[in-house]
């Protein structure tokens, strides 16, 4: 066993991981870090979205030297039937300011910066290392970690669990159950390779400009689910998730849905001569504010997707996980400089600042948006969607028929596909869950 004793251990080299390692370390706590891939980032090879207001309050001098791939300036919402998509965008120069407010990243590279500056703090960080198990006292209390080293055990004064939203030592330990199907999504993604100028023209970009296109509707086949396009430097990357217990229900694949997104007339041409060199396959929280585990205990705290951290409805999780992953790593110095032990009612202290932060309120707002959206999965994903592209194409054509027939057509498709009662019905669910 390693004699030496550290006071904070975090588990996970994630986004929250990183952020409560780099915090705590920069305010001279003893820290350790364990990561079981090769380099923190290696598990990852898609891209992602980064909220810059989140990574400032960690490093305000980010910009000088991440790899950052495009400020976006353009986002776009698709609802798609199978040949077409109703679309929505916004777009605004205010977007081209220097310190811009959202970014493209690829993980892998992203991840392994944002783990040397958790380095250069002071923090010691050990890749390729496997959490095998929680250490326990007698009485239950979370005292360190068991690894696939030699040397075996671990302690520390509090354990950070950052170990993703499929995380086993949690549920080992029986400090929270495993995450059900219906409240976690399965996301695949690729990355298409194209010349920086093939980019930039296909999706209206100069300079480093970027734009993000999210897309829901027939393209998930009436489960719970969506599509997504994010434009980097030289490649896009583009992938689709579903619930894990939808997938479970229809018997589909990931790859099936991807490649049913891909071949869609309004994907195909910005992919096409692409060449695509990474896929990947991960979990995504999607249970909302009711599926949040207990976030702390005796020696313990739970940060970011294996919290549930994850605002499905505006697609926010990285900036959730940071925000939590710093505000636990604040929460556990509390104590510290108090010399206050690392008790479940002295890390409550955690829970009490998260509540006061804008991850909880946000999450608790939508709380009832992620059963309505699995309850109702084949109305809105698929009825509604159908409906919506008709009721398009039906205004735009111009054909000779008077425009009094067009309406009452389109009227009488709506409710005959769900009833005024369940017209009302859906508009008020939905109103209410969005409250």
């Amino acid at each position: 066993m390693i004699e030496e004793r550290f006071d904070a251990i975090v588990v996970g080299a994630g986004m929250a991981g990183n952020a409560a390692a780099l915090t705590m370390a920069r305010k001279g706590m003893k820290v350790l870090q364990l990561e079981r891939g090769e380099y923190a980032g290696s598990k990852n090879v898609q891209g992602a979205i980064l909220y810059a207001d989140m990574l400032e309050k960690l490093i305000p001098e980010f910009r000088e030297d991440a790899p950052l791939e495009r400020h976006l300036v353009e986002q776009r919402f698709w609802i798609m039937d199978d040949r077409s998509h109703v679309g929505l965008h916004y777009r605004s120069e205010d977007f081209n300011e220097e310190r811009a407010n959202r970014y493209t990243i690829i993980r892998a590279q992203f991840d392994r910066w944002f783990s040397s500056k958790v380095r250069e703090a002071g923090a010691t960080v050990l890749c390729e290392t496997t959490v095998t198990d929680l250490a326990q006292d007698a009485y239950g209390r979370v005292i360190g970690v068991r690894t696939d080293r030699q040397d075996g055990e671990i302690h520390a004064d509090v354990v950070v669990l950052a170990e993703g939203v499929n995380g086993l030592l949690g549920t080992r330990a029986r400090l929270r159950e495993r995450p059900k199907p219906n409240k976690v999504a399965l996301a695949v993604k690729e990355m298409h390779f194209l010349p920086r100028e093939t980019i930039e023209a296909r999706f209206n970009l100069s300079g480093d400009e970027g734009v993000v296109i999210e897309a829901a509707g027939t393209i998930s086949g009436g489960m719970t689910g969506m599509g997504f396009i994010y434009a980097n430097k030289e490649c896009i990357s583009l992938g689709i998730g579903c619930l894990v217990a939808d997938f479970q229900r229809t018997g589909r694949t990931p790859y099936e849905l991807l490649d049913h997104f891909k071949r869609h007339p309004s994907v195909a041409p910005l992919i096409e001569g692409s060449e695509v060199k990474e896929y990947s396959a991960h979990l995504i929280p999607e249970g909302g504010y009711k599926a949040i585990p207990q976030l702390y205990g005796d020696g313990w705290v739970v940060v970011g997707d294996a919290a549930q951290l994850n605002n499905a409805i505006h697609r926010e999780g990285s900036n959730l996980a940071m925000t939590s992953g710093r505000i636990a790593a604040e929460a556990i110095f509390q104590m510290k400089s108090r010399r206050l032990g690392m008790t479940a009612e002295n890390l409550a202290l955690y829970k009490r600042m998260l509540d006061r932060s804008f991850v909880l309120k946000d999450m608790k707002k939508y709380k009832d948006m992620p059963r309505l959206m699995h309850t109702n999965s084949q109305n809105f994903f698929l009825t509604y969607p159908q409906l919506i592209s008709k009721a398009m194409q039906t205004y735009l054509r111009v054909d000779g028929t008077p425009k009094s027939e067009k309406q009452k057509s389109t009227l009488k498709s709506f409710v005959n596909a769900r009833s005024w009662i369940g017209l009302f019905g859906d508009a008020f669910r939905f109103a209410r869950a969005w409250r």
